[in-house]
């Protein structure tokens, strides 16, 4: 059960796990006493920001149907239903019905269960108020002999979780201990970590570096700046819920505030018909269905192919020459460092070279907001950007400042003298003492 866990947090919690009483090992090492689920099931666990680790944990199962069809039902949940509040009753009925759907968003024509490959995927639900739910998705394949020696009876499950998702949420950098009684094997200690650097959880920027150059990457987060259409295809749903979440993390500490759907399920292809900006993927079978649709410019991109297919054509121009240069310089050291071992050494140098490039451009945005006695704020945005010298630099500022995302941002700001994003104050912080230093010597 821990390395099923495991699967569900990767990209978010590093976990290791140990028995009491023995030899400390990692969970993830034994895989024979995993109950990894029949074929043709997948494992979602719903999260979203709260007290629990997680919402809900169901599992969904391909029915055939006396037509021959598939549908996706769910044939487990946790926790059950009569545990749950009135209002949080009628939550689930609305999330039950969606996720179904994004666990198999091929579509009808599902291939037997025996041909699907085993991957994980993620995908995001919104609410009506614009909060989103994440749901972790892990597809499983398993010979039916192999399955018998790995299923671990539900009994064993249902403690588990419930002690899992009352556990307490670790702040960034800390870690939780759950105990996990297991038959013939006893009591297992799983330690899950919550990663230092909160705005990296849930990312993973190797996929995105594996399928792009770095001028493309650098095109593709000049759109999402400027809150473009942006379409991405691909085969795998890994692939395409990996990439798009890179994206959306190089925006920090700003947020992507539109349709955001890292895996589109085939009923919801007219999404790319949309005229207001999306973030969204699609698996490559139906780029011809997409490039069909009567859809607005947009930034169509292949990750199979590493390449744009269309383009609005300006992506180039967009960003300051200089600041872009920066980023290339960042990513390029990347490539050639052969110090960089670990995921998260990867993820902080590729996050540092965007999260710089804001600072240099909009870092000095606290200096414009306007306090009043009673300790409200007011951004005063025409000298905010009077005061950037660069020319280019300025021009760009000056279409960004007209984005939800910066909107946002300095809604927030304007609240309190105390920042929402400590990252990010503290690297602007860094910045200008760097720059007093260079002047100072």
């Amino acid at each position: 059960m821990a390395a099923a866990i495991g699967n569900f947090f990767r990209r978010s919690l590093r976990h290791s796990g140990r028995r009491e009483g023995k030899e400390e090992t990692s969970a993830a090492e034994n895989p024979s006493r995993v109950p990894q689920g029949k074929p043709g099931e997948w494992n979602p666990l719903l999260c979203s920001a709260g007290q629990f680790f997680f919402e809900y944990l169901v599992v969904v199962s391909l029915k055939k149907m006396s037509d021959g069809r598939y549908e996706p039902k769910i044939t487990y949940q946790f926790p059950k239903r009569e545990n749950l509040l009135k209002g949080q009753k009628e939550e689930e009925e609305r999330l039950l019905q969606a996720i179904p759907l994004f666990c198999f968003p091929d579509g009808n024509n599902w291939a037997p269960v025996t041909e699907f490959p085993s991957e994980t995927f993620s995908f995001v639900l919104t609410n009506v108020d614009g909060s989103r739910k994440i749901g972790y998705c892990r597809r499983l394949l398993i010979l039916d002999e192999v399955e018998k020696r790995r299923q671990i009876s539900m009994a064993v499950i249902y403690p588990f979780m419930q002690g899992l998702r009352e556990s307490p949420f670790p702040a960034p950098g800390k870690s939780v201990t759950i105990k996990s009684f297991i038959p013939d094997s006893g009591t297992e200690l799983i330690e899950l970590t919550r990663p230092l650097d909160a705005h990296l959880e849930h990312v993973e920027f190797q996929a995105l570096l594996q399928r792009l150059s770095p001028h493309l990457i650098l095109h593709i987060f000049a759109s999402a700046v400027l809150e473009r259409r942006l379409i991405f295809l691909a085969q795998e749903l890994s692939v395409l819920s990996q990439c798009i979440h890179a994206v959306a993390a190089l925006l920090y500490p700003f947020t992507w505030a539109h349709t955001y759907i890292p895996v589109v399920p085939e009923c919801l292809l007219d999404t790319v018909c949309c005229p207001t900006p999306f973030m969204v993927g699609i698996q490559m079978r139906h780029l011809e269905r997409v490039l069909d649709q009567p859809m607005e410019e947009a930034l169509i991109v292949d990750l199979c192919e590493g390449k744009i297919i269309r383009a609005v054509g300006d992506e180039e121009g967009i960003l300051p020459i200089k600041l872009q240069n920066e980023i290339l310089t960042s990513l390029s050291r990347h490539n050639n460092n052969n110090n960089i071992h670990t995921p998260e050494q990867l993820n902080a140098l590729v996050s540092e070279a965007f999260v710089q490039f804001f600072v240099r451009a909009v870092g000095h945005y606290s200096s414009h907001i306007k306090w009043t006695k009673n300790g409200s704020g007011t951004f005063q945005e025409r000298a905010f950007c009077k005061a950037i010298t660069s020319k280019t630099n300025r021009r760009f500022v000056k279409k960004f400042v007209k984005t939800n995302m910066f909107s946002l941002f300095i809604e927030e700001a304007e609240k309190s003298r105390i920042p929402q994003e400590a990252y990010f104050q503290r690297k602007i912080t860094e910045y200008h003492e760097q720059k007093k230093h260079r002047r100072d010597s």
